[in-house]
């Protein structure tokens, strides 16, 4: 286990990554804003207007320095859980709640980063820290009941993460471009190694040294297929989890890049969070997950650097990262203002 840092760690994205990130924000930005402040006006597939998209701010995360990247709903409760990059933390927001307070404090259990976060259907949190692994904590208590590492010391950025109906965990990695696994006997250890169960690096387009490749990552809700995104080119990989096959889905209409958080709904509504874009794309997935088509997009500045998002009832819930603030990961635009999470509903 790692030792609490001594001082807030600032992102650690390799060299060549964050510069590819700048590069993205400066080259890769989408059109203009259909709107700001407080509404977007979203555009169909075809450049057409859309209804009306009310965007709002759903709670407040507490202190200057936070920094979200990552968040997870449990259903059961309606509690809403955010993770901080800059620290570590988890934040929790009760239903209904317009204030969030922390749930597990800055460098709990050695962590460095809370970005991947997924609340299993037993109730279960898992958190991953970009720097070692995995950790899942009883949301009644904060205790956590189980640990997964990435062995050696070879460069890594453990990302995002889905768990399928089985109780089976998937998780990215976005330097080595590979899917990592814990099943449900290993969640039952406690305890274990983190190893790669799917390496995807021989299917991804090239891509520039040292930039960022698979991201976001979901599961059909019938467990029969993951979806993963690779950031840089704007691809989407459909993964078969009982064969292992890997293929790229067929999109028409646009492109997943600089794309952060999925979210795959029944009846194949994906949603998608375009970071430096200040994006969100909703795509209609066939049945079989093999083909995706653009639906609507909404392009909007008050997204503050969307890095994922959660579907709940009547509404979608979208971190708004500051990323592009002081502190952050990419070039400064300024000091950040308070830290929020978005409240979306028309999308």
């Amino acid at each position: 286990m790692t030792k609490k840092p001594t001082r807030k760690p600032k992102k650690k994205l390799p060299p060549a990554a964050a510069l590819t990130l700048a590069a993205v924000m400066t080259l890769g930005a989408a059109p203009a804003a259909t709107a700001s402040g407080a509404t977007a006006s979203g555009a169909d597939a075809h450049g057409g207007q859309g209804s009306r998209t009310g965007i709002s701010t759903a709670f407040t995360l507490p202190g200057e320095k936070v920094f979200p990247e990552g968040i997870a709903a449990d259903p059961r409760t309606g509690t809403v859980y955010v993770g901080s990059y800059a620290n570590g933390a988890v934040y929790r927001a009760r239903s209904g709640g317009r204030a969030a307070e922390v749930f597990l404090p800055p460098g709990t259990d050695g962590r460095h980063t809370a970005n991947g976060l997924r609340v299993d259907g037993h109730g279960r949190l898992w958190v991953t820290d970009s720097t070692s692994g995995v950790s899942v904590y009883d949301t009644r208590s904060g205790a956590r009941t189980a640990h997964f590492e990435i062995p050696g010391s070879a460069p890594r950025f453990l990302n995002d993460l889905a768990v399928t109906p089985d109780g089976t965990a998937y998780l990215t990695d976005s330097v080595r471009a590979v899917v990592y696994r814990v099943t449900p006997e290993q969640l039952a250890a406690g305890t274990g190694p983190l190893l790669p169960a799917y390496d995807l690096s021989g299917h991804l387009a090239p891509s520039p040294a040292g930039s960022f490749s698979l991201n976001g990552i979901t599961a059909d809700p019938a467990g029969r297929f993951l979806l993963t995104v690779d950031m840089t080119a704007g691809d989407l990989y459909r993964i078969d989890p009982v064969s292992g096959a890997v293929s790229r889905v067929a999109l028409t209409g646009g492109d997943l890049k600089t794309a952060d958080g999925l979210d795959l709904a029944p009846g194949g509504v994906l949603r998608a969070a375009q970071n430096t874009r200040n994006t969100l794309s909703r795509w209609q997935v066939s049945a079989d997950g093999t083909r995706a088509r653009l639906v609507r997009t909404v392009t909007d500045p008050s997204l503050q650097i969307p890095t994922t998002l959660v579907r709940v009832p009547g509404r979608t819930l979208v971190v708004r990262s500051q990323f592009d603030k002081d502190g952050g990961v990419l070039p400064s635009t300024g000091a950040p203002v308070e830290f929020t999470v978005a409240s979306v509903r028309g999308f």
